[in-house]
């Protein structure tokens, strides 16, 4: 039910201008979810392009790990292990939506180790681990965009609904509250004047008769 409001003109002018602004948030509001929605499905085929290529350096990598200890014994290729992999991170807003992206520094192309005394199997598994990592990053950053972008279209349909439903419904409801009886009391203030008109007529049509009467009697008619 609709909170009651105090039906006067200036009430009504602010529940129209109310209701005004309501009605752009909601036209704002879905283009924005529109804008969103068509991002989103932009991302979700980047992210399964991501997944798959996830997969492929994932087999690749570890194919190349078999094949390095097969070689270079396995104590060789795990000394090597643990090698960290710096990242930067920095937040982009897309839409007003804080999202966080993870970057790789740009490098050369060297590994984070000396070659030196590296058999050439660990050295390319080292490679084929470098490439996992990133194509890790890249899965990361477009799924969690994804979720991101998501969780506000979630929240801006649930803005829209609220305001196309609950909102501007009650305002709607005010201004006809506010328009009916202002309406009322419009009839009731012309029926009232028509009664005050209607007995000054009657009293000046007394008035009129009284004043012939007594001329008719002074005329001895």
């Amino acid at each position: 039910m609709a909170e009651p409001v105090s039906p006067t003109r200036s009430t009504l002018l602010a529940k129209r201008d109310q209701k005004r602004l309501a009605l752009q948030g909601v036209d704002l509001l879905k283009n924005k979810r529109d804008a969103l929605i068509g991002e989103f499905f932009a991302l979700v085929q980047d992210s399964l392009k991501a997944r798959e290529a996830l997969n492929n350096a994932a087999k690749d990598a570890y194919f190349s790990l078999l094949i390095a200890k097969a070689f270079d014994t396995p104590e060789a290729v795990e000394s090597l292990s643990g090698t960290p992999v710096d990242v930067h991170m920095e937040v982009e807003s897309l839409y007003g939506v804080k999202v966080p992206r993870i970057f790789v520094p740009e490098s050369d192309g060297g590994l984070a180790f000396s070659p030196i005394g590296v058999g050439a199997k660990t050295l390319e598994a080292a490679t084929a681990f470098r490439r996992l990592a990133d194509a890790i990053i890249a899965v990361a950053n477009t799924e969690n965009r994804l979720r991101k972008i998501g969780e506000e279209i979630k929240k801006t349909n649930r803005r829209v609904n609220a305001l196309e439903q609950i909102s501007i419904p009650e305002i709607n409801e005010q201004i006809k509250f506010v328009t009916d009886t202002l309406d009322q009391r419009a009839l009731e203030e012309v029926t009232t004047l028509k009664r005050i008109k209607a007995a000054i007529l009657r009293r000046e049509a007394e008035e009129t008769g009284e004043v012939s009467a007594h001329i008719e009697k002074g005329a001895g008619l």
